[in-house]
Formats: C-alpha cells, structure tokens, sequence
C-alpha cells in the first residue's frame, strides 16, 4: 500500500523548483536535485511559467472527501471497539453488514457492506478471522499425541551419504 502523502512537504519541493527555475536552471539540473522525474519537474516549470508560484501550491489528496467527521469516526471507533454484543449481536463477530448497519445507525451514512472494509482499514482495523475449533476439543491429550504418538508417525530425515529413494542412476 502505498504510504500517507505529506502534501505540505510536496508543495515545498515544488517551490524550491520555482526558485531554481526563477534563476535558470535546466529541468534536468532541477530534476536531479529534487530526486524526481523530468516529467515532473518539466510540468512544475508549465505550471510555474503559467500562474507562477501560485500555480504550484498543493490541491490536498486527491479524490472524494471523507463522509464521516473525526467525532463520527471516533464513535464508530468506540462501538467497534465495545464489541458486537453491547450492539444486540449474539455473537462476538463483526462482520461487514453488520459494521455497514452500526455506520447507519451512528452517523446516517450509508456504506455498501462490500466497500466497508475501506472504512474499517482508514480507521486503523484490520481483517481477523476467528480460528474454528471444536469445542470438545482437549488441549491436554493434543499435547500428549503430539509429544508421543506423533514423533513416531513421522519421516525420519535420512542420512547425507545414503542414496535417494527417487534416484534414476542405475547402480
């Protein structure tokens, strides 16, 4: 994934471009710099030419504005955090259509439950995935089987000098 833009840091760079072009540097020259392309730097210096170092400033992230304030965020945060049962779930699992419903419910704002997973992600979460077992199971007789019975069952390593099993040199 890619990492968090410092878009403030951004727009430094572009500006310490506009003052390299400002005293004649090359693209090439203010490219190698600033460690970016010439593709880069050449469309800072269109930008620069045009509306000067107005025209260089940041724009923010790209794409859509987030739907949920920081309080909303920091509310379904809370909720998540509470768990699936202090919601009326009978189950201590969240899963997608349930997180979309307590978005709903907290905020007003609707999420697809396919697409739920980008807010859970923005929010710090991540996919878990609770382990199956059986409930009868015995820990105890597993350790055991695994300290008797199952060194017994396995393949031995065989010795360095012995010949393969699957060798097709004939002797």
């Amino acid at each position: 994934m890619a990492s968090i833009r410092d878009h403030k840091q951004m727009e430094q760079r572009r500006r310490k471009a506009a003052r390299m072009f400002a005293r004649g540097c090359a693209v090439a020259e203010v490219a190698g710099k600033l460690g970016v392309s010439r593709q880069a730097a050449n469309g800072w210096r269109l930008h620069w030419r045009k509306d000067g170092e107005a025209g260089l400033r940041s724009k923010g992230a790209a794409g859509p504005k987030r739907r949920l304030s920081a309080e909303q965020a920091a509310q379904v945060v809370a909720d998540l955090v509470a768990g699936p049962t202090a919601q009326g779930y009978a189950t201590e699992l969240w899963t997608l259509p349930r997180v979309a419903k307590l978005i709903k419910q907290r905020t007003g704002q609707a999420y697809h439950p396919g697409h739920v997973w980008r807010v859970l992600r923005a929010l710090g979460f991540s996919c878990q995935r609770p382990a199956r077992r059986a409930i009868e199971r015995d820990e105890p007789a597993i350790k055991r089987w695994k300290k008797s019975t199952w060194p017994r069952l396995k393949k031995k390593p065989v010795a360095k000098d012995a010949p393969s099993p699957s060798s097709t040199r004939a002797d």
